[in-house]
């Protein structure tokens, strides 16, 4: 009968420590892959495209950003709420007035930090959703912001962007224009006198003739501002990628396209 010693083989410290980190590896990389293997595999949209304007982009987040800012528009009391189809005809205009002030490199269109603050001082007093909230506070003014979804600084920046295009288009289509004494005179007689009743005192010309000026002056700048944006919109490349958006009014100028310029007064004397 043969004997033969019994042993074991002793692993190295070293070795034991390989083989336990390796363990280790292989159960932290086991985890994600489950999660990973568990995950939808259905892209989730965060944003989407809608519309080029000459290369520019107009995003889906875009029109419900402007569907907010709509609330501060003073012109749209009375129109109801903004529609998608109406907010993108606004972006096409804004985004082709923007590229041209751009193209003519228009730097005293750049409006000033105190232009910008005095709009927005006129809009917490003066606007009427503003009134009613006590916008003229600090505290109404954060919860109007609040309840429309919009912070301060979106705010100023919507506003640098009209104050910006108001200005382009004063210096770019007012200059040159003059009303002549007797268009105030008819404007006078024809269309502001008949808006008040018997008894009511209509006011003398020379008290109200700057203002009909005025009226007249914008109402000339409309008429030029609405020509230069038809041009524009023919000589660009405008395509709305959404059907449900693509109406008339976004390969013509927009209903109340001088919105992004007209300073139409309101009340009697500024039909």
């Amino acid at each position: 009968m043969s004997y033969r010693p019994s042993f074991r083989l002793k692993t190295p410290p070293a070795m034991a420590w390989l083989g336990t980190l390796l363990a280790l590896m292989a159960m932290t990389f086991a985890v994600p892959t489950q999660a990973f293997a568990q995950a939808p595999t259905e892209p989730v949209v965060l944003d989407r495209v809608v519309a080029v304007v000459n290369n520019h982009a107009i995003l889906a987040s875009d029109l419900d950003d402007e569907i907010r800012l709509s609330v501060l528009d003073p012109g749209r009391g009375g129109l109801g709420n903004l529609t998608r189809k109406k907010a993108l005809d606004q972006l096409i205009a804004r985004s082709l007035i923007q590229q041209q002030i751009r193209e003519e490199d228009m730097q005293a269109s750049d409006p000033p930090p105190a232009e910008v603050d005095a709009r927005l001082a006129e809009i917490r007093k003066q606007l009427p959703a503003c009134v009613r909230q006590n916008c003229a506070s600090d505290a109404g003014w954060n919860a109007f912001l609040a309840a429309h979804g919009l912070t301060p600084e979106r705010v100023r920046t919507y506003l640098r962007y009209r104050v910006e295009i108001l200005r382009f288009i004063e210096e770019r289509f007012r200059q040159g224009i003059h009303i002549p004494p007797q268009d105030i005179e008819t404007y006078y007689h024809d269309t502001l006198a008949p808006q008040y009743t018997k008894g009511e005192a209509v006011p003398p010309l020379d008290q109200v003739s700057t203002r009909i000026q005025e009226i007249l002056l914008q109402q000339q700048v409309n008429i030029l501002f609405d020509g230069w944006l038809q041009n524009l919109r023919k000589q660009g490349e405008i395509e709305v990628l959404d059907p449900a958006l693509e109406t008339p009014e976004s390969q013509s100028s927009p209903q109340g396209g001088a919105d992004l310029g007209a300073q139409d007064g309101k009340g009697k004397g500024s039909q």
